[in-house]
């Protein structure tokens, strides 16, 4: 058997693993925030908007986990896939750093 062959899903699995773990993880964030923080800066529309669009990236991170797992970890995800979770993500990062710079901390907790 080809060495390259047995080698690819060990190489998919440890660098896509962890990048839909880190997915996972960043989009229950930002809708964690987006359903239960009012963003004063956004409209309760765009809010709304990005909270459904966050959902929908929820789901297809899932799907894509599911399909990765059950295929023995031999089927990756298209970059093309890949790349509006990134955008979403980083359009998340950006709201919820607007949202602690303006959003006071209390020093007791």
């Amino acid at each position: 058997m080809d060495q390259s062959a047995e080698l690819e899903p060990n190489v998919l699995r440890e660098l896509l693993e962890p990048l839909l773990e880190d997915f996972r993880y960043w989009f229950q964030r930002a809708h964690d925030l987006l359903s239960q923080e009012r963003l004063e800066f956004m409209t309760d529309a765009d809010q709304s908007r990005l909270l459904e669009r966050v959902t929908q990236a929820q789901k297809e991170v899932a799907t894509a986990t599911i399909l990765f797992k059950v295929t023995g970890h031999q089927v990756g995800v298209d970059v093309a896939a890949l790349m509006p979770w990134h955008h979403l993500l980083m359009e998340c990062q950006a709201v919820g750093m607007r949202y602690r710079r303006q959003t006071p901390t209390d020093p007791l907790k």
